[in-house]
């Protein structure tokens, strides 16, 4: 059952026109013509999603976090793949949560790799023994490291609408093997290279899902968020232990609160989401801003 999205206010700012507002971004188009070209103003908000919905409570702060860590982890990566950032102002308005990008025509899958099983990869492993038709070995718990990183591709629905899991042979399909191929090469490579970054910070990359698109020059560039809790799974790696769900620095603190009784919330039902206690809303705030400082500022 289709999610519900609440219809977020974009903030007025001079000089750009708001487009498009997705769960958690708002997109902006200058009014005039802009020195840097064909650009984008791409606002991260605090709004936060959860099972297809976007919440009635904000996150404080967490536009930021998700802004200043996208940006510090495309520096590390500009020597694997461009990004679609462009050096130019950002309004006051909306300064410390914005970026000016790139135009690009956009890939409609969401690329995912994975390094440990967890998650919706988790529950088809069990189904099946595979992930997105990848065979796994037999064996592996909630947790478990696996043998090598894998691309494991969905589907990019509306918002509201849910991702589908989907083999790497459904993306060639759709959109060319040539682009398939360069796009699990980038995103496992990607992933390597954040995963020995994170670890060097005592986290685990346990899994994470990018996105691509192509700019006027036919280039495959790395466009929206990147390796942020919202689109990351980091675990302490000193509480790492197989077999059990783990402590991460994400929103699981506000998922696991949405399905306990103290909610009472069905998930399954159409009824929205209850708005989030004081307690859960800061001590979600504080897991973003944790994951922020060990990684961006040690």
């Amino acid at each position: 059952m289709p999610g519900h999205v609440i219809e977020p206010t974009a903030p007025e700012v001079p000089g750009w026109r708001h487009v498009y507002s997705g769960k958690i971004r708002d997109l902006y188009e200058p009014v005039d013509p802009h020195p840097r070209g064909d650009v984008v103003l791409v606002v991260a908000s605090d709004r936060i999603s959860a099972y297809d919905w976007v919440l009635p409570t904000e996150i404080p702060g967490k536009g930021g976090v998700l802004t200043g860590l996208s940006l510090w982890w495309f520096d590390q990566l500009r020597d694997i793949v461009s990004d679609h950032t462009v050096e130019a102002p950002v309004p006051d308005e909306v300064a410390g949560r914005a970026m000016v990008c790139q135009r690009l025509d956009m890939f409609p899958v969401e690329c995912v790799a994975r390094g440990y099983l967890t998650g919706s990869g988790l529950a088809e492993y069990q189904e099946s023994g595979t992930v997105c038709g990848i065979e796994l070995p037999p064996g592996l718990v909630d947790g478990s490291r696996l043998p090598e990183p894998i691309f494991t591709p969905a589907t990019k629905a509306e918002v509201g609408e849910h991702d589908e899991n989907v083999s790497f042979e459904a993306v060639a399909e759709r959109i060319g093997l040539e682009d398939a191929t360069a796009l699990r090469d980038l995103t496992l490579a990607v992933y390597s290279r954040a995963h020995e970054i994170a670890a060097s910070k005592g986290i685990i990359l346990a899994d994470t899902k990018f996105e691509f698109g192509r700019d006027a020059y036919g280039r495959i560039v790395l466009a929206d968020e990147v390796l942020t809790p919202d689109s990351s799974r980091f675990w302490p790696a000193d509480e790492w232990e197989p077999g059990r769900s783990q402590p991460s620095f994400d929103k699981q603190f506000v998922r696991d609160w949405l399905t306990s009784r103290e909610s009472g919330w069905d998930k399954a039902s159409d009824t929205p989401p209850p708005p989030l206690p004081a307690d859960v809303v800061d001590r979600t705030r504080q897991r973003y801003l944790e994951a922020y400082d060990r990684l961006a500022k040690n």
